[in-house]
């Protein structure tokens, strides 16, 4: 069975986008040598890459892009090689290659893409997705970068679910930058 991640930057209050969806804080201290090596190395890692439509549509207008392969090479080399699942119910056609479109019920699919053989997938940004999937029980592992920010509002990646979800801390990681690593899974 395909193992099923859900990746997050968050804010030290708990939030994945600002107020009108900002991220720019999430890049803040990229330039720690020790930070860069570990995000170069989790974008060269192979795997699948799913999104919901608006973090879809963020990460098409700027991996592809000359400024993105003059910035972060590494990162744009691993993002566009990659495989990638878009689901929306919107999106007529999708322009980033290797990209499929999916339209149908999430969960659904979601399910079958885990029996299917092939490598692990993650999901980034896309805190709608989290959030339907995490109480169905299908995300396996919970990776975050806790950024050293506070917002005061914003939106959770787990808004909208319905009961609480108990986590387990499997891994820490703490950067000079003062960013840290948090790996849970879903407590029994």
């Amino acid at each position: 069975m395909r193992k099923l991640i859900a990746f997050n930057h968050v804010t030290r209050d708990g939030y994945f986008v600002g107020p009108n969806g900002d991220f720019r804080w999430a890049h803040a201290g990229n330039d720690d040598p020790e930070y860069s090596k570990f995000v170069a190395e989790n974008a060269s890692g192979g795997g699948q890459l799913l999104f919901g439509r608006v973090t879809y549509e963020l990460m098409a207008s700027y991996w592809p892009t000359p400024v993105a392969e003059q910035h972060d090479p590494a990162v744009a080399r691993g993002m566009n090689s990659m495989s990638k699942v878009v689901f929306s119910r919107t999106l007529t056609k999708t322009s980033w290659n290797n990209t499929k479109l999916v339209k149908g019920d999430l969960v659904a699919e979601i399910r079958k893409m885990k029996n299917e053989s092939g490598p692990g997938m993650a999901i980034l940004g896309s805190g709608s997705i989290i959030a339907q999937l995490a109480l169905e029980h299908v995300i396996d592992e919970y990776q975050m970068i806790v950024d050293p920010v506070a917002l005061g509002k914003g939106r959770s990646m787990f808004d909208g679910i319905r009961e609480q979800l108990k986590l387990k801390l499997t891994k820490t990681r703490t950067f000079g930058n003062g960013k840290v690593y948090l790996c849970y899974e879903p407590a029994a």
